[in-house]
């Protein structure tokens, strides 16, 4: 861990005064961002788990930024946690990106049909029940408890009831672009979570790689549960489902999971944790 990770992002107080959080949990507040200002901090916050800290391979322009950026941030909501500790440098620690349909449809598409077909999933969305992408998820590594992601989730359900959203999905990522490092988990996550045909968006050729290559007889189901990273734990404890086939991207450093969550099926555990707690 660097000393630039370990401060997370720096915001001036003046900026954030007049903003109303979401919700607060102590000295956290989740709030989605507003200014310019806001999400350059979260793109330097992304830069520094990316890059930094996972490996990710930056372009001269992003190196030199020191901020993950990409035209989707031009319309996408970003979701922000933020630690007000010291009350005159607030501080970015944990940051969503959120792309609905509507919007997404307006401005040349989702992020993932970069690397998946969607056509299934998008054909089962209507009025009412439009689709949500989640996207550049990360904390700083100080910030990783349960009350920075309870957070998140929490902003992520109140988002949800906001604009009728029927289904959640995204890619979660599996650390390092070597597939068969990573074989166990990818057949487990298929044996185990397939979503149905109608749900299933399919990874796209030529970074596609299979899934089911482990017969489920010969697979330790709990060692590879818990070799799944924690963003990809915490879907599942929601009810998420995986498409079929990773996607190996290279320039981040992983191998990408599809996963698609229906809002009605997320545990009322969860949704009361997540979505009606008091401030």
């Amino acid at each position: 861990m660097t000393l630039a990770l370990s401060r997370a992002v720096e915001l001036p107080a003046a900026l954030l005064a007049g903003a109303t959080p979401i919700h607060r949990a102590g000295l956290l507040d989740v709030r989605l961002a507003v200014t310019e200002a806001e999400i350059a901090a979260a793109q330097a916050l992304r830069y520094e788990i990316f890059y930094d800290e996972m490996g990710a391979r930056p372009d001269p322009v992003t190196a030199r930024a020191r901020r993950d950026i990409d035209p989707y941030d031009l319309v996408c909501d970003h979701l922000l946690v933020i630690d007000h500790a010291d009350a005159s440098r607030p501080r970015v620690v944990g940051t969503y990106r959120l792309l609905r349909q509507d919007v997404a449809m307006a401005n040349g598409g989702f992020y993932s049909a970069g690397e998946y077909d969607l056509s299934p999933l998008i054909a089962q969305s209507g009025p009412g029940r439009q689709l949500l992408e989640l996207g550049r998820s990360c904390v700083a590594p100080a910030w990783r408890t349960t009350a920075t992601i309870s957070l998140l989730w929490r902003g992520i359900a109140t988002y949800l009831a906001r604009h009728g959203i029927g289904h959640l999905f995204g890619c979660a990522s599996l650390h390092g672009a070597d597939a068969s490092a990573h074989l166990a988990e990818l057949s487990w996550l298929y044996h185990n979570h397939l979503a149905p045909p109608e749900l299933r968006a399919t990874a796209l050729p030529p970074h596609r790689v299979e899934m089911n290559r482990l017969d489920a007889a010969a697979i330790d189901g709990r060692a590879a549960a818990r070799a799944l990273p924690p963003l990809v734990k915490g879907y599942l404890r929601v009810g998420a489902m995986v498409g079929d086939g990773g996607y190996v991207d290279h320039q981040f450093n992983t191998v990408d999971v599809f996963v698609v969550m229906p809002v009605d099926r997320i545990t009322s555990r969860y949704a009361e944790r997540f979505g009606a707690a008091n401030d």
